[in-house]
């Protein structure tokens, strides 16, 4: 959905879209953008499943598509796309949710048409970003070498109050990395939303699972930054975890039909808290 931004809300907020082929903008020093591919093909797929060292992959991965942010003068870089996010997949290895349709499977006669569920076929991530420190030097980009940055274990909380304020909306945009039906049982889908306003920016990265009458898993990372021209920048960064089973919720009293949980934004707080941490990030000038 493309939005309508005022050119006086821009220059108001001394922001301008960038004019080359990506979709974004430069604001306070940073440089966001965001870009969306096609679905991988079979050739792509193939050296992705080579890499990662697998032959189950999602079915729609977007593996050009991606959300970066850069701080320019100290070369952070932030940034979304699926093969690290599925590189956390393979990294984390959760042993494969049970279906109904798998005790099934286990029973029949014949050792050939047995169906064997030996990974984790939701494509579950840990993913909460991928980040780099990328300077200029002599007009070229030069990746450093410390490819890890800094977070540090706080009490602060990203001020939901700030973020709810009527200020205008510079840019936005809706980032799918990659998507699976499971087989027409469910979703598993990761996406990565981005809002820029004249004060701070805010991104969500969600990874979404509903295994049909049996499952939903919700791993969300929320960032949120204040622009600041003096001194140095701090990105706050909250994840948070929730799960529970089909069998929970409707003990709660809650519709246990699938149908009921297709937007996982209005049903998350029914989902129990399973790991939560919050951390920030305080970018220096040059690193």
């Amino acid at each position: 959905m493309a939005l309508e931004v005022d050119e006086n809300d821009l220059k108001a907020a001394g922001a301008e879209l960038l004019n080359d082929d990506r979709h974004g903008l430069r604001i306070h020093g940073w440089e966001i953008a965001s870009h969306k591919g096609t679905i991988l093909k079979s050739s792509t797929l193939q050296e992705w499943e080579q890499n990662l060292q697998t032959s189950h992959l999602p079915e729609m991965v977007f593996g050009d598509s991606s959300l970066v942010l850069k701080h320019i003068k100290s070369g952070t870089k932030i940034h979304f796309n699926a093969f690290d996010a599925l590189t956390g997949w393979k990294q984390e290895a959760l042993p494969p949710v049970e279906v109904p349709a798998a005790a099934q499977w286990k029973f029949r006669s014949k050792p050939s048409e047995q169906v064997i569920l030996d990974y984790d076929y939701t494509f579950t991530t840990p993913y909460r970003g991928s980040e780099t420190i990328e300077l200029e030097k002599n007009g070229s980009s030069e990746i450093s070498e410390t490819s890890s940055l800094c977070w540090e274990d706080c009490k602060e909380q990203i001020d939901v109050v700030a973020l709810a304020s009527k200020e205008p909306i510079l840019f936005y945009d809706e980032v799918v990395l990659y998507e699976d039906e499971l087989a027409d049982n469910g979703v598993s889908l990761l996406t990565v939303k981005v809002r820029v306003m004249p004060s701070c920016w805010f991104l969500l990265l969600r990874f979404w699972l509903r295994v049909d009458g049996v499952l939903m898993r919700l791993r969300d990372t929320r960032m949120h930054c204040v622009f600041s021209d003096s001194g140095n920048p701090i990105i706050l960064r909250e994840s948070c975890w929730r799960e529970t089973t089909f069998q929970s919720i409707s003990a709660k009293g809650y519709p246990s039909d699938s149908a009921a949980y297709s937007d996982p934004s209005s049903i998350s707080q029914r989902l129990p808290i399973i790991s939560q941490k919050t951390q920030k990030l305080k970018i220096c000038g040059n690193s």
